[in-house]
């Protein structure tokens, strides 16, 4: 039995969460998977995980084992990035995602930026609307925006957004400007799904929070088509402040009820604390997160 294999093996089915789930992030077929924790647990004379239906969890002993086994793997991938002269220069491939449009906006340029800097790493860069797991999905790192769940990730803020409520002159012109967030319920709206309820906006923090019912009498799924929707006129929108950031420039939009917005949005990089941090790793987060801060008045 290879043991650093059935180690690692193991390290992936606790990360995944299930066999299956570790199975497809290896690219092994189950029985294999299976094959090698059993294994590993009969060398050991111990169960390593409690298996139902429905989850999976480490045993006493499992929990024990399996930090030891992140250190042992941790010291040993140390070794042979020191060995192979990782830790001289930068170099390998890093998997960055982002919301699609702060990515075109924010992301592209400081990566752009980094690549030029760092010519022996390459970078893949997937921009989408939903959230993909560090894990499962092999990233490096994740820009987040919004507060952030608990969790073993290790998370660096670079900025706050906004989420501001736009419409056309034209609209307003035709329609009025509402001057409270009560007055929302006498416009129409175009809700953005991913980021609103079609059915009520929220405003204000702490106990002047408010929750308002809105009349969404569009509901679409990407925030382009909601803010090519308000510049048709056709209602009331609320979006990240970055998001609107050309049209507002272009007099296409207007902003209304700021004062009554609620807390800006945290913008966090994220990424899954491995320890020691990889160099080209470490390389990207101590070069792009100045100029992220630096960029904080174009994202706001």
């Amino acid at each position: 039995m290879d043991r650093l294999e059935s180690m690692g093996i193991l390290l992936a089915v606790v990360d995944a969460g299930s066999l299956s789930a570790a199975a497809r992030q290896l690219g092994m077929p189950l029985a294999n998977v299976s094959r090698k924790v059993a294994a590993l647990e009969s060398h050991l004379g111990t169960r390593l995980l409690h298996r139902t239906t429905r989850q999976l969890s480490l045993t006493q002993a499992g929990g024990a084992y399996v930090a030891a086994c992140r250190r042992i793997l941790d010291e040993i991938g140390e070794a042979e990035r020191t060995a192979t002269g990782e830790y001289a220069t930068p170099k390998g491939e890093l998997t960055i995602t982002a919301p699609v449009v702060f990515g075109r906006l924010h992301i592209v340029p400081v990566v752009a930026a980094f690549l030029a800097q760092y010519p022996e790493i390459e970078i893949k860069l997937v921009l989408t609307d939903r959230v993909m797991h560090l894990m499962d999905e092999q990233v490096d790192v994740a820009v987040r925006i919004g507060e952030l769940p608990d969790s073993s990730f290790v998370a660096t803020r670079v900025g706050t957004v906004r989420r501001v409520v736009c419409a056309s002159p034209a609209y307003l012109a035709r329609h009025g400007t509402p001057a409270m967030p009560g007055e929302l319920t006498a416009h129409a709206c175009v809700s953005f799904e991913v980021l609103e309820s079609r059915r009520a906006w929220d405003f204000g923090t702490g106990r002047s929070r408010q929750s308002v019912p809105v009349h969404s009498r569009l509901a679409v799924n990407t925030v382009d088509a909601a803010i090519a929707a308000a510049t048709l006129d056709a209602g009331l929108i609320r979006v990240l402040s970055y998001q609107v950031m050309d049209a507002l420039r272009d007099d296409a939009l207007r902003i209304v009820l700021a004062p009554f917005e609620a807390a800006p949005l945290p913008v966090s990089l994220l990424h899954k604390g491995q320890t020691p941090l990889p160099l080209k790793l470490r390389a990207f987060f101590d070069f792009v997160t100045p100029l992220l801060r630096a960029r904080q008045l174009s994202i706001d």
